[in-house]
């Protein structure tokens, strides 16, 4: 049975992960995103463990520490997205590997990119590398996916709908089964 780590981004206290009227807490749409994918992913058989506390901020060496501990079989980091501290046009989802991701990580990233652009129809910003620490420091196939901006008026709405969530949830989990056959 495979083991699957599902972070939600950041923590309930992070300072600033927010949207600039106040009314979302990413931690909120993470937490909500995540529940929702472990409860689909046990549904397929999957053993999901979770990086994050909903009670304290988590700190990032300790989220790969466990994941490394665990030896689980996949890593995946959801966030929303934020350009800068006020409303603006930014839009869209894009999903990060490792600098020097494996080719599990890519495929994965690539699998849950095109599937959260089927299912919820925004703008596609593509499968990036960046050198986060949950993608660096693990030593499984990783990915981080930020879907959508909390700085847009139009996706912090969405962020906030349950609807959106599920679909969030239900893409990450179509690209983790299409990934890790």
């Amino acid at each position: 049975m495979k083991k699957i780590m599902i972070d939600a981004g950041h923590g309930p206290e992070t300072a600033g992960k927010r949207s600039p009227d106040g009314t979302l807490r990413e931690f909120t749409f993470n937490e909500a995103t995540a529940i929702c994918v472990k409860k689909l992913l046990t549904t397929a058989g999957f053993t999901v463990i979770f990086s994050h506390d909903h009670s304290r901020d988590v700190s990032l060496s300790e989220r790969t520490s466990l994941a490394n501990k665990l030896k689980v079989d996949a890593f995946v980091s959801i966030h929303a997205n934020a350009f800068g501290n006020h409303w603006n046009e930014a839009e869209g989802i894009e999903t990060y590997t490792w600098l020097h991701a494996n080719e599990t990580s890519t495929r994965m990233a690539t699998s849950v990119q095109q599937a959260l652009i089927m299912l919820t129809g925004r703008k596609n910003r593509g499968v990036k590398k960046a050198d986060f620490a949950v993608l660096r420091d693990t030593a499984m196939p990783a990915i981080l996916v930020e879907c959508g901006f909390m700085t847009n008026k139009e996706e912090a709405n969405l962020m906030k709908s349950i609807h959106y969530q599920q679909q969030c949830a239900q893409a990450i989990v179509f690209g983790i089964l299409c990934s890790l056959k």
